[in-house]
C-alpha cells in the first residue's frame, strides 16, 4: 500500500470507528417497567366493615386497601389494582371496572369508619359473607348516599370550591393510605 492508500485506509477506519461508536451509542435503550407497585402486608390484615355497605377496608394507614365483592381493591395515584388475595398477585384495572361502592368511598373514610369493629383476619375471613348478606338492602341506600357525596365533591372541584382538599376527588387524593401516595 502506498502512502495515499494508508492515509485513505486510516481515514476510512477512523470514520467507521466513529460511526460505529455513534451507532452503538444510539442503540442504548433504557426501559423502566414499573408495573404494579408492591402492595405488601407482612401478615394477613385485619379488616373494618363499613356499616350499611358491603365494603371492608384494611385499618392499617400504610395500606389503602378495600375488599368488596370477592376482590381486594387498591388505588395508587390514578390507577387501580385488584387481587383475589390480600398478598396478590395484583393487576391493573381500568377505573371504569372498579365497583361504584369502592369508588364512592369518601376521602375521610378512616375518620368516619375507623372506630368500627376491627376484625382479625381469621374472624373476618369466616364472617365477611354474613356481613355482606345482612347488608344487601342497606348497601343500596349507602351507595346512593356516597354517590351523592362523590358527585358533590366533583362539582365543587369543577367550580374550584374544594381546592386543597383531595382535589374534590374520591380516591384521587390521600385517603389515609401512606403507601404509594
Amino acid at each position: 500500500m502506498n502512502h495515499r492508500g494508508r492515509i485513505l485506509f486510516s481515514l476510512l477506519a477512523a470514520a467507521a470507528f466513529f460511526v460505529g461508536a455513534q451507532a452503538a451509542r444510539a442503540q442504548v435503550n433504557v426501559n423502566i417497567n414499573i408495573g404494579p407497585p408492591p402492595i405488601v402486608a407482612s401478615e394477613p390484615p385485619g379488616m373494618v366493615w363499613v356499616p350499611q355497605s358491603q365494603v371492608f377496608f384494611v385499618p392499617d394507614p400504610q395500606l389503602n386497601v378495600f375488599f368488596y365483592s370477592g376482590y381486594y381493591w387498591c388505588p395508587r395515584g390514578d390507577r387501580w389494582y385488584r387481587s383475589r388475595a390480600y398478598n396478590g398477585p395484583w393487576g391493573v384495572v381500568e377505573q371504569r371496572r372498579v365497583p361504584r361502592a369502592v369508588i364512592y368511598m369518601p376521602p375521610d373514610y378512616r375518620t368516619r369508619y375507623g372506630h368500627e369493629q376491627h376484625m382479625p383476619y381469621g374472624q373476618w375471613k369466616k364472617e365477611h359473607a354474613r356481613y355482606e348478606k345482612d347488608s344487601r338492602k342497606s348497601h343500596k341506600k349507602w351507595e346512593k348516599e356516597r354517590e351523592k357525596e362523590y358527585k358533590e365533591r366533583q362539582k365543587q372541584e369543577k367550580h374550584g370550591g374544594d381546592q386543597g382538599k383531595n382535589n374534590g376527588k374520591g380516591h384521587g387524593g390521600n385517603h389515609g393510605g401512606g403507601q404509594g401516595r
